[in-house]
């Protein structure tokens, strides 16, 4: 699902809001989610999951090219653990649809 999918899903559910709208919505909360990453804040979604900065340290990588060694500095990257209740909906509706494919359609 991309952005642009999102807004359109958020726009066809609540008819009463336009497609400008939504999508100002969209941007509004991932706006909001990535200043709290950038402020080191912790983000909770309960039943959906949580996204928190995780930091890689500095190491030395190789260039695949050259095969000169090259120094990697240190990042901050986002990180996203599902919550239980997305995990076992994934799960639950995974098994459904692998159960619907290997059911053998009537002739």
């Amino acid at each position: 699902m991309t952005r642009s999918d999102l807004v359109e899903e958020l726009a066809a559910r609540f008819s009463q809001l336009t497609h400008r709208d939504a999508e100002y919505a969209v941007k509004t909360i991932l706006d909001a989610m990535s200043d709290a990453l950038v402020r080191g804040h912790r983000i909770e979604i309960r039943g959906f999951g949580s996204f928190s900065v995780n930091r890689r340290p500095p190491r030395i990588g190789r260039n695949p090219r050259s095969g000169e060694s090259v120094q990697i500095p240190e990042k901050r990257v986002p990180h996203f653990k599902p919550g239980k209740a997305l995990r076992e909906a994934v799960d639950a509706r995974t098994a459904e649809m692998d159960a619907a494919q290997r059911k053998p359609s009537a002739p």
